[in-house]
């Protein structure tokens, strides 16, 4: 079957057809929130700061990840990046909290309870990410947020001197950035399950693809201004198509375990025998390690932007320290995600009570053993390949002289997140079919093999 088919077997099936209404509907009120403005600001003022926020790698960067927009002082400027935050911190106490972790074994009953803690966790650092945000973006402009002088960016009711001249200011606008924050929120849940795919993950998406064409119009801008450019903007394409063409093969690209059933004879006939494939996955954690990553890496930057107005940061973006941190803590969570998803004693106990072995690997613990081994080989391999990712756009702008935010955008983390994102979203849809008995985007043959595979 076609993907043309399998595309119009979609809209076939009205609670499919549904979900996708949902998610595009949600997704366009997500958008909307991008020209509300922040409560007593003055946005044609502020509108002067967009050249600021598009000339600086950090900012710049932020909006890549969080899926916000730091280009004026609107309702959702700070994106989803305090719920990402929250969702790293307690990743991580999942594993180091006997409570938690406990939690975290009792089902969809305790991965609601971790869920809500994770959003009750959301607003404080809504409220210090949105601080330092305020401080970060207006430091040094004539209207410094919780400094002297408000009046030049904020609306006249607000002016003068006093708690509404000053720290009331800075305190509305915080609470307006924290307010669209719990909000996108609300979207994402409200996408990941009565729409399709991971709600947060397409909110970030939509955000990279919103910003697409002004990293694209900067290119061509480039080249109308200097006919030399051509060349380097035909290699950043071709850049882009083979990075394109990599994060596919990778995030697609699976190591098969052979796995045979055990033979059982009743009366004169022979059951069982049958050799099936245990699909390991190179890249499991898909991209949540660079996003993950790069979220860490910003609040050095944004801190040291907020203390000092002298000197580059220590991990400015494309630097040697922020690169090498940077490709660390992609193999930490590449390896640590993978360990959340895939429990090799598990699987093995599983192969073991369906009567299932790998041939020459004794079933229980050494079976385990032998899934942990292979694991780790092959997800050394995806965590390499997602820090050469991560470092493209600091090669793109050494070799072709792009800037590092084109780079970022053409080459590196948004088209990582970007492909990921779209193929997971494919995958989604593609089980949807396969589940109502619609061939889906691949031939009927391949489907067959995949749905054997993995239900295993």
């Amino acid at each position: 079957m076609s993907a043309t088919s399998a595309f119009l077997n979609i809209f076939r099936l009205p609670d499919l057809r549904k979900r996708i209404f949902i998610t595009l509907a949600l997704l366009f009120v997500y958008r909307i929130g991008f020209h509300i403005p922040l409560p007593g600001t003055n946005v044609l003022v502020l509108k002067g700061l967009e050249d600021q926020i598009a000339g600086n790698d950090v900012l710049g960067l932020m909006n890549v990840l969080s899926g916000g927009s730091l280009q004026l002082p609107v309702l959702f400027s700070l994106g989803i990046l305090p719920y990402i935050s929250a969702s790293i911190i307690f990743s991580l106490l999942v594993k180091v909290i006997p409570r938690l972790e406990q939690l975290s074994k009792e089902g969809p009953a305790g991965q609601r309870k971790i869920n809500q803690l994770t959003r009750l966790a959301t607003v404080p650092l809504c409220i210090i990410q949105g601080a330092i945000l305020c401080i970060t973006v207006f430091k040094g402009q004539k209207g410094e947020v919780f400094g002297q002088n408000v009046q030049d960016f904020m609306v006249p009711l607000l002016n003068g001197d006093g708690f509404f001249g000053n720290f009331g200011a800075g305190v509305m606008m915080v609470l307006g950035l924290t307010a669209g924050t719990l909000f996108i929120m609300w979207l994402g849940e409200q996408i990941t399950e009565y729409g399709i795919g991971n709600g947060a993950s397409l909110i970030i998406m939509a955000g990279i693809i919103a910003a697409l064409p002004g990293a694209a119009q900067r290119i061509v801008g480039d080249a109308v201004e200097d006919r030399g450019r051509i060349l380097v903007i035909a290699a950043l394409i071709l850049c882009y198509i083979g990075v394109v063409l990599a994060v596919v093969m990778i995030t697609k690209g699976q190591r098969r375990i052979p796995i045979q059933q055990a033979k059982l004879m009743k009366g004169r006939r022979m059951y069982g025998g049958a050799k099936h494939y245990l699909p390991l996955r190179v890249n499991m954690a898909n991209v949540m390690p660079v996003i993950f990553a790069s979220s860490l890496l910003m609040f050095p930057n944004l801190f040291w932007r907020m203390v000092s107005s002298n000197g580059e940061p220590l991990l400015s973006p494309g630097g040697f320290w922020y690169i090498t941190l940077e490709i660390g803590l992609i193999f930490f969570f590449s390896f640590f995600w993978t360990s959340m998803m895939f429990q090799p004693a598990e699987m093995a106990n599983n192969l073991k009570e369906g009567g299932s072995f790998v041939p020459g690997i004794r079933p229980g613990r050494r079976t385990a053993e032998y899934l942990e081994r292979i694991m780790v080989r092959i997800t050394l391999v995806g965590a390499a390949f997602l820090a050469v990712i991560a470092i493209i756009p600091t090669i793109v702008t050494g070799w072709l002289n792009v800037d590092f935010m084109t780079a970022s955008f053409l080459g590196g983390t948004g088209i990582l997140i970007v492909v990921g994102v779209a193929l997971d979203l494919v995958d989604k849809l593609n089980a949807q079919l396969l589940q109502r008995n619609y061939d889906g985007f691949m031939s009927a043959s391949s489907a067959k093999r995949g749905a054997r595979s993995g239900g295993r």
